[in-house]
């Protein structure tokens, strides 16, 4: 695996931040934008995955990145539950919600085999170059 030098380098970030900003642009009208409480859950819970993800990477230590990454993949599937909520009032249509329910996934399966890989690997972090 490439070094990575920055978050937005991350192909797990670029595709959160995708979803994200799928998800605030369905969430800018129709039925979905007037529902006020629902349509911030699903926009905080799309943030967060590609927040996590960056937050991780930049506290520079394998095992805080590890954590968020779990944070991250965690809230790719409360997306995907709440795309099934959303779908059920009717908010878009399947082929949306098939679109968005893929993405999430594809986030969740690659930061799974991230999490993966960083714990086979030996990498520790930058902020323990130093250290013996």
């Amino acid at each position: 695996m490439a070094t990575v030098h920055r978050f937005e380098d991350l192909e797990i970030w670029q595709l959160a931040m995708d979803l994200c900003r799928r998800l605030y642009e369905i969430t800018k009208e129709g039925d979905l934008s007037k529902d006020y409480r629902f349509k911030d859950q699903i926009r905080a819970a799309s943030g967060s995955i590609m927040d996590n993800i960056a937050e991780g990477f930049e506290r520079n230590g394998k095992g805080e990145f590890i954590q968020h990454l779990s944070i991250a993949k965690g809230s790719a599937g409360e997306v995907r539950s709440q795309l099934y909520r959303a779908f059920d009032q009717q908010y878009f249509d399947k082929d949306q919600f098939d679109k968005l329910y893929n993405l999430a996934g594809e986030i969740a399966s690659k930061t799974s085999n991230l999490i993966s890989y960083l714990n086979a690997s030996d990498i520790r972090g930058s902020k323990f170059k130093n250290r013996k």
